[in-house]
């Protein structure tokens, strides 16, 4: 695990793809103003690119999710423990999601694009009209996998795979086989999504020409604005979520920060929450937290925590509905919060998978796939945000966590067991490698 973060290779190639989409963002800009007729050569390239994204989507969260929620062994292994941890998930991510929507809702980053694509009458029928607690029930599972596929509904994808995820849980070493291919299965998407990513640049520079064609410069203001708006966001979900957490729990917050300070930084500099976390591993069991503890809630947080991303992903989808002139009601707000609470399950804490699941989102509420390749020029820049959030979310569930369990925590960890405290000095030695 260590070589995988540490290897400076991926992270230089990462840099070399944002410096490009970063060029491509400024060659787009400049033809989309000066030669505009430019514009229908380059165009193609935004939709090979948003093609490209699109057909991942549903192999990418059914083995993600599957094998996220399989390898947790058995339900017996989960016990106390992992109801806490999963509640405690299931209740902040949904307040990240919250704290999203009220912020966009509130300060209207999209308003002022005019992106093409759909209209509010090409909406799934689903999402139309009044929203009943009957028809979101009769909704949840598909009549046919291979049917939900191709209509990309998103929330039958998640729910399928939920509960197929559980039944191979269920059958313990009879679904070691199924298990093996997801994992292959999730890694050959990961891989594919990579490959797909260096038609990045080309998307970016391709849609953000066409908006400046179409809209003028003052297209760049909103996604400065939306850029903004989650910084803002993000900072509205520590003060008013995470600090409250600490208090509640009476977990020391200057000793916390102390400790989670350098991964979260990293995580901050890579844009991946998961380069962070050997580091944090062994910061958390300094901060006090057993080591049984540490290495089961912070990787579960990776698949069911990501508290940043979900936070941009509910604020992305409403941003990029104002941008096309979808007035989303309440109940459709609702229910996409609902959609992501499940989908954001199979996230990877690794840059851009979140566009992955976003796209998701779009295509299931028909909104305009337009707008992600728009959103793709500035992601960079809130992708460190919402992966240093992600990082700071987990330490704090495993902080929590130990809390329940009994553990006092802070500078000196006077409750560690002979076998914690073991494991201890094996990840301080890790640590000083």
């Amino acid at each position: 695990m260590d070589k995988k973060y540490t290897n400076a290779s991926p992270l230089l190639k990462r840099n070399s793809l944002t410096t490009w989409i970063f060029l491509a963002l400024f060659v787009g800009l400049i033809l989309g103003a000066f030669a505009p007729n430019w514009v229908p050569i380059v165009k193609p390239f935004q939709g090979l690119f948003l093609r490209g994204v699109k057909c991942v989507i549903a192999p990418l969260i059914f083995s993600t999710i599957v094998t996220g929620i399989a390898s947790a062994g058995n339900f017996k292994q989960l016990g106390l423990m992992g109801l806490r941890t999963f509640i405690y998930f299931e209740v902040i991510t949904s307040l990240a999601l919250v704290v999203g929507l009220l912020v966009v809702n509130i300060l209207k980053p999209g308003v002022g694009i005019h992106l093409e694509g759909s209209k509010s009458e090409n909406l799934p029928a689903f999402t139309t009209g009044k929203i009943t607690v009957g028809g979101l029930i009769e909704h949840l599972l598909p009549s046919n996998f291979a049917d939900a596929v191709v209509r990309g509904d998103i929330l039958q994808i998640v729910m399928f795979s939920t509960l197929f995820a559980l039944a191979m849980l269920s059958i313990g070493e009879k679904a070691k086989p199924i298990f093996a291919f997801c994992e292959s299965l999730s890694e050959v998407m990961f891989k594919f999504i990579g490959y797909v990513m260096y038609l990045a640049p080309l998307g970016v520079c391709a849609a953000l020409a066409s908006a400046v064609a179409e809209n003028g410069l003052h297209v760049i203001i909103p996604l400065l604005k939306l850029v903004s708006t989650l910084y803002l966001a993000l900072g509205i979900f520590v003060i008013c979520v995470l600090f409250p957490v600490c208090k509640i729990h009476k977990i020391p917050a200057l000793q916390f920060l102390k400790h989670v300070k350098q991964p979260v930084l990293w995580a901050f500099a890579t844009t991946s929450s998961e380069s962070g976390y050997p580091m944090a591993l062994a910061e958390m069991e300094k901060f006090g937290v057993p080591r049984r503890i540490a290495s089961f809630v912070l990787p579960m947080g990776y698949s069911f925590n990501l508290d940043g991303s979900t936070l941009y992903l509910s604020l992305a989808s409403v941003f990029i509905a104002q941008a096309s002139g979808i007035e989303l009601s309440l109940g459709q707000q609702v229910l996409i919060m609902l959609t992501l609470m499940l989908t954001t399950k199979g996230v990877a804490a690794v840059p851009r998978t979140s566009i992955v699941v976003l796209s998701g989102t779009l295509t299931a509420f028909g909104l305009p796939l337009e707008g992600l390749a728009l959103i793709l020029g500035v992601d960079a820049f809130m992708d460190m945000g919402r992966s240093a959030i992600n990082l700071l979310g987990n330490c704090l569930a495993t902080a929590v966590i130990a809390r329940y369990e009994g553990f006092s925590l802070g500078t000196h960890h006077p409750n560690l067991t002979p076998q914690d405290s073991v494991s201890f000095k094996k990840i301080s030695a890790l640590e000083t490698k």
